[in-house]
């Protein structure tokens, strides 16, 4: 690694290297001659940028891209966030941060290249808020499934899904006498905890059912049939900008709603959906697929029709995947153009 030179005017690109501590710089002037290759402590990183001239910055798409991202285009530099997807070919030989900084540089200027939107913090919140959710409902289902399965021990059955558990639970609490003390006492903790978990949940959800119903995006987005205040919410904190899409279809492609390639030779060959991408948006659309085809019978709408008509001749869950991709461009098309749904 060479020393950081005490003239850097010349530079006009950099590779960034992102990590907790340690961060590695990859600079090159406007010919792409390679002027410094230097490992940086966090606490120098920003001391640093300031002290270059205006210069476009490549990083990969991680966790704490966003923030570095607003940090530095506040000292007035073009930040570029690449999907990590794109930077692994350009890496040599061995992967160290040294190649993979110049591997980020190779990346940031080819043709073609779709880099992601530096997120807001508004938007970051939002999305926490979600995965916030996520967590406490998987931390709930284990906890469901503890119940049933300890009860079940003594001798205690209950049937399958929440309803059926949270009413041992109810007994657990209201000291049922066919439920031993100590099993009681062994089995309170998880009964407080569930408790606990539903009351941030419900708070949770009422936080997003407020912010979709302020928000202009997400109040249109929930015209359309099966996208309701969660995904509405989700959608328009993850997509600032639709105009980054080429269209519908690449939206689509960008939540892995479109089927996997293995096309040679001028023969096409499609296989299932590729499930690239974004996975959260890509589920909470696969769930309201399922609920508009649930009640699909009792709306004549051309959306339901077209649904019904597929129901007739693929099975269930490929209809949903099918209704799912349509959804997504449907909501695609409400963003790019500020309308809103409309059945006929």
């Amino acid at each position: 690694m060479s020393k950081i030179p005490t003239d850097l005017s010349l530079v006009a690109s950099v590779g960034l290297d992102l990590a907790k501590h340690v961060f590695h710089v990859h600079a090159a002037d406007a010919d792409g001659k390679v002027i410094l290759s230097k490992a940086l402590r966090r606490q120098k990183l920003a001391a640093f940028f300031a002290s270059l001239p205006p210069c476009t910055v490549g990083m990969e798409a991680c966790g704490s891209a966003h923030y570095w991202g607003r940090e530095l285009e506040a000292q007035g530099h073009t930040v570029k966030l690449i999907p990590p997807i794109y930077v692994k070919p350009f890496v040599r030989r061995q992967k160290n941060d040294a190649n993979y900084a110049a591997a980020i540089h190779e990346a940031l200027f080819r043709p073609g290249l779709r880099f992601v939107p530096i997120r807001s913090v508004a938007s970051q919140a939002a999305l926490m808020r979600h995965k916030t959710r996520e967590m406490l409902i998987g931390q709930r289902t284990q906890l469901l499934n503890g119940l049933r399965s300890h009860l079940s021990e003594v001798g205690i059955i209950a049937g399958q899904g929440p309803q059926h558990t949270r009413a041992l639970a109810a007994l657990i609490r209201d000291g049922e006498p066919t439920i031993p003390d100590p099993v009681r006492m062994s089995l309170m903790p998880l009964v407080t905890q569930l408790a606990h978990i539903d009351e941030a949940l419900n708070t949770i959800d009422a936080e997003i059912a407020r912010a979709a119903g302020a928000h202009p995006v997400a109040s249109r987005l929930m015209t359309i049939p099966g996208i309701g205040r969660i995904t509405a919410d989700a959608i328009a904190a993850t997509i600032e900008d639709p105009s980054q899409f080429g269209g519908p279809r690449e939206f689509a492609a960008f939540l892995g709603l479109v089927p996997r390639q293995h096309s040679s030779g001028g023969k096409a060959r499609l296989g299932r959906i590729s499930r690239m991408g974004n996975g959260y948006l890509r589920k909470l659309l696969f769930v309201g697929a399922h609920a508009v085809l649930r009640f699909q019978a009792k709306h004549e709408d051309p959306l339901r029709t077209w649904a019904r008509k597929l129901l007739g001749t693929k099975p269930p869950n490929v209809v949903a995947v099918a209704l799912a991709n349509k959804l997504a461009r449907m909501a695609f098309a409400l963003m790019r153009d500020n309308s809103r749904y409309a059945a006929a």
